[in-house]
């Protein structure tokens, strides 16, 4: 009598994943069962394309089912890769699955407020009850230490002696890690490609994290290494670019958007913020300066055919909220508080991060 589904389930129940740590049947990886006489046939994915890892998840498979059916069954197995990580369902994710989003915060250059719209997005996220993490992978140039006023934190240490990992630092609902956090304020921090790219993957993988909803990552302006490293190593779901409405910063952030799309690379552009779009002065609420043109970035996202996520205006207090350590999102109904939290609800629309 052929064995039921229920049957080869139980049997491959026993078969672990190697990489993933659990079984194959609870991570959803068996498929197209099929029984016929005394032929059992299925198809089995696997985190690790190589072919020595299939072919070892294919004989673990054929042990089990005999073992549990019979020496004298024919197994049949088909061994699939999965698809990269980014495209995995989260429990079969090789790569940190306790975090659900991984979003990156990018700019084509500096000085267009790009981690001070990552901190306040955060920020912005925590206060809707989401469990947020916060990666200053800005290694160059970390700010996120001041903009959550935690400048004299440090991360402590969690776990037994063999198994140590940091803890990362808290504020405003936040898990925050930042490279900031281990050079003092006036030390330059003076690294090549490499060591930076190794220091940053320390940063997700020797932290204990816990449950996380969304992870943003503060990238370095530009595209370089860092950049590379990042999408080599991390899933990220997508990446959201900022720029001012001047012609310079758009032509940057036009080859940031470039470099996202290419398909060795290949991560969704959910959208481009528009900073410093405006400025309207306290005395005068009704007008709008455009000090640094109009509507640039807008017409970009509609030329590149993504998303404007958000214009936030020219508002001294948002400064000012970054420099004492309160994100300006976290204030009631002021514009700027309003700016933010519109780009916040117009990203939780995207699809790759809802």
């Amino acid at each position: 009598m052929a064995a039921s589904h229920e049957q080869v389930l139980e049997a491959l129940s026993h078969v672990l994943e190697p990489e993933l740590k659990k079984d194959i049947v609870s991570l959803g990886l068996v498929s197209d069962i099929k029984a016929e006489g005394n032929t059992i046939s299925f198809k089995v994915k696997s985190s690790n394309p190589a072919m020595h890892s299939r072919k070892r998840l294919e004989e673990a498979c054929i042990h089990q089912v005999r073992r549990f059916l019979g020496e004298d069954v024919g197994v049949l197995v088909e061994v699939e890769a999965l698809p990269k990580s980014a495209d995995r369902p989260q429990e079969q994710r090789r790569f940190m699955p306790s975090v659900k989003k991984f979003i990156a915060v990018a700019s084509g250059k500096g000085g267009v407020g790009k981690s001070t719209v990552c901190a306040n997005i955060a920020a912005g996220l925590a206060k809707r009850g989401y469990k947020v993490a916060l990666v200053d992978a800005d290694i160059y140039g970390p700010s996120m230490p001041l903009m959550f006023d935690v400048l004299d934190e440090k991360p402590s240490l969690s776990g037994t002696e063999t198994n140590n990992k940091m803890l990362p630092v808290e504020s405003y609902g936040v898990k925050i890690l930042s490279i900031g956090f281990f050079a003092e304020t006036n030390q330059a921090i003076v690294w090549r490609g490499p060591m930076a790219s190794k220091a940053l993957k320390q940063m997700f993988s020797d932290v204990e994290w816990g449950d996380i909803d969304y992870m943003l990552i503060d990238l370095p302006p530009g595209t370089g290494d860092v950049h590379l490293s990042l999408v080599q190593d991390i899933p990220l779901d997508g990446v959201v670019i900022v720029s001012t409405p001047q012609n310079v910063a758009l032509a940057d952030a036009r080859k940031g958007v470039g470099m996202f799309q290419l398909p060795e690379i290949n991560v969704p552009v959910l959208g481009i913020v528009e900073n410093m779009s405006w400025f309207t002065p306290e005395e005068l609420p009704d007008n709008k300066y455009y000090i640094f043109g109009k509507d640039g970035a807008k017409s970009l996202a509609e030329e590149l055919n993504v998303t404007l996520l958000g214009q936030i205006p020219l508002v001294q207090s948002i400064r000012e909220s970054g420099d004492v350590g309160r994100p300006a999102v976290l204030q009631e109904n002021t514009p700027q508080a309003n700016a933010f939290n519109a780009l916040i609800d117009n990203l939780l629309k995207a699809p790759e991060v809802a």
